[in-house]
């Protein structure tokens, strides 16, 4: 098979029959008829899987796969990616944010640069301005933290072979956090520069963003554990200055220093670094606890094609 078109589906039902109708349409431009559409339905609480399964009756190319229960928007790609079968893989939401045309463009380049992946970058972050900083925020974070190269603002779109993806899939962790993997599986891998629209709501709450970063950061760096080495260190050559101030103090100066205040202050701020320290400690903790026990991270109920339910 020529191309595999991968997304997914929660709150979609909006968009649904336009984003078939458009990427049908670029499919058919760059493979022909040698093309299939699988759409994971990530536990859409609205009419997305009866709209997508009514489609898959008509065009034997639409597989349609319905997971157990929601599991997440990274997980549910990872779940689309490993059911492809194309020599080349486009992943793309089904929101319209992301242009289906864009297929065409990528495609042409994915062959005239030899490469492995061409993968979206937004040229100007979509959004209000909260959507904007608390994105800008969280790629500078993981920039800083991450101890690997994760290109900012990069959208899930994006067009891959099959060697990469055979590789990517590889990945067994449960925490999926999808920009990390895709970058650190390696290859030739080369930008472009896109315009999302801002056609809905996002799904990502700030609780939601605060969840991605901790997952984020914990599972691509070791640089919070390390930085509680350093932030002990500094606090225990403060303290030995401190000590040795009191002691000249009292033997020189001969007065008694009336310290409650400052006595309850590091108190009160050794206490909020042990709890934090603790608290970062107990992330990873629960990441490894999560790890060990080697859930599948997704569950499939149902794949739909063609009238058949296999």
């Amino acid at each position: 098979m020529k191309l595999s078109i991968v997304t997914t589906l929660y709150k979609s039902e909006l968009h649904i029959s336009e984003f078939y109708e458009r990427i049908s349409q670029a499919a058919k431009v760059v493979a022909g008829d040698d093309y299939e559409i699988i759409l994971v339905n990530d536990g859409s609480p609205d009419d997305s899987l009866k709209l997508v399964i009514s489609i898959a009756k008509t065009d034997t190319r639409i597989v349609v796969i319905d997971l157990s229960r929601n599991f997440g928007h990274h997980k549910a790609m990872m779940t689309g990616l490993m059911h492809s079968q194309g020599n080349l893989i486009f992943l793309i939401d089904s929101d319209l944010e992301e242009d289906p045309a864009y297929l065409v463009s990528f495609f042409n380049q994915i062959y005239v640069d030899s490469c492995d992946v061409v993968y979206g970058v937004q040229e100007n972050r979509k959004g209000g301005w909260f959507e904007r900083w608390s994105g800008n925020i969280f790629w500078k974070i993981i920039g800083i933290l991450s101890a690997s190269i994760i290109p900012s603002n990069i959208a899930t779109i994006r067009i891959m072979t099959r060697r990469y993806v055979n590789a990517l899939v590889q990945h067994t962790e449960r925490e999926v956090f999808m920009a990390g993997l895709l970058s650190i599986t390696g290859f030739d891998q080369r930008p472009k520069i896109i315009i999302k629209k801002d056609t809905s709501n996002t799904t990502y709450t700030l609780c939601l963003k605060l969840k991605l970063l901790i997952n984020s950061i914990t599972s691509f760096s070791n640089t919070p554990l390390i930085s509680i080495f350093y932030f002990g260190m500094l606090i225990l050559f403060g303290a030995i200055a401190y000590i040795i101030f009191i002691i000249y103090n009292y033997f020189f100066n001969a007065t008694t220093l009336v310290g409650f205040t400052s006595l309850m202050a590091s108190i009160w701020l050794l206490g909020g670094f042990i709890i934090s320290f603790l608290g970062v400690i107990g992330i990873y903790l629960a990441k490894v606890f999560s790890e060990v026990k080697q859930r599948p991270y997704t569950i499939v109920r149902d794949i739909y094609q063609s009238k058949v339910l296999k």
